[in-house]
């Protein structure tokens, strides 16, 4: 149980937060990060206030721990293999989380009350490495286009990926840009788009890279590309879901670039009857039809 409450003061980064998380005493919280760090013989957490921030040492062994728990829960899946954990580690892009998990969601948590979904949110490139880490049991991702050549093209092959949705992606114009055909009819210099992880942004520098003019300028969500567009001096780069959610200021244009399969990643051999279960819900609940 230590390892658990270490990792939840790391997240909430206070005591009192981690043990409310916990359904714990604070002060048992303190005495188990205590202990931990007697046992241990290093600092885990540099306390500033009611502030308490990993050392170099407790970053370290986050990253240990995590892996510890996981391993523990996967050998009681070995052992009672129709067991349903207490906890489920789920990753999604924003998009997905916003556009396709709510309902998804609601139905897991009817079906499983007794199941705590944990999400964490980042992009795919990241959410597959967490997966591979034993950082979280399952992920939803963007698969990268068989077209496009992929630097770390071995991530998946450690991993089962079930295909999910298909998502259309959008560039989307300033409302004073004139509809086009083709990247060589874009009038402005800059893509608005996530962080490179991101397999939407791939999809888009692709397409863009043949006109040599266009760079992209990196914002940190979807209604930051949504305020780069509205200046008028960006193109941005959406999926259709996510456009649909959106409160679009006036008229703008959209340029449907491709579809990209959203996966369901988890690691070869470790496929739960939670995460088979989440896999269904999903089936079930399209968020909005696909195409």
């Amino acid at each position: 149980m230590s390892l658990e409450i270490f990792l939840a003061v790391a997240e909430h980064t206070s005591v009192t937060r981690a043990a409310m998380a916990a359904d714990r005493a604070p002060s048992n919280v303190t005495n188990r990060i205590r202990a931990l760090e007697e046992e241990l013989g290093v600092e885990l957490f540099s306390r500033e206030g009611k502030k308490m921030t990993l050392t170099r040492e407790g970053r370290l062994f986050r990253s240990y721990a995590s892996r510890l728990i996981a391993l523990g829960e996967e050998a009681r899946r070995a052992l009672k293999p129709t067991h349903m954990p207490d906890t489920l580690r789920v990753g999604s892009m924003e998009s997905t989380a916003a556009a396709r998990l709510p309902q998804v969601l609601q139905a897991f948590k009817l079906a499983h009350p007794n199941v705590s979904v944990r999400l964490t949110m980042g992009s795919s490139e990241e959410l597959t490495r967490a997966v591979l880490a034993e950082e979280i049991d399952c992920a939803l991702i963007a698969s990268m286009p068989a077209d496009i050549v992929e630097p770390r093209s071995d991530l998946l092959d450690d991993l089962e990926a079930a295909p999910i949705y298909h998502e259309e992606v959008l560039i989307v114009l300033p409302a004073s840009h004139p509809p086009i055909t083709a990247v060589a009819d874009v009038r402005v210099a800059c893509l608005a788009a996530l962080e490179p992880g991101c397999t939407y942004r791939r999809v888009a520098e692709q397409w863009t890279r043949s006109a040599g003019t266009i760079t992209t300028t990196e914002v940190s969500s979807y209604h930051a590309i949504l305020a780069s567009v509205a200046a008028g001096d960006a193109i941005g780069v959406v999926p259709r879901s996510v456009f649909d959610l959106m409160d679009w200021p006036g008229e703008v244009g959209i340029y449907p670039l491709r579809d990209v399969e959203t996966l369901l990643i988890s690691r070869k051999g470790e496929r739960s009857p939670a995460i088979a279960n989440l896999h269904q819900a999903l089936l079930g609940n399209p968020g909005r039809p696909a195409d």
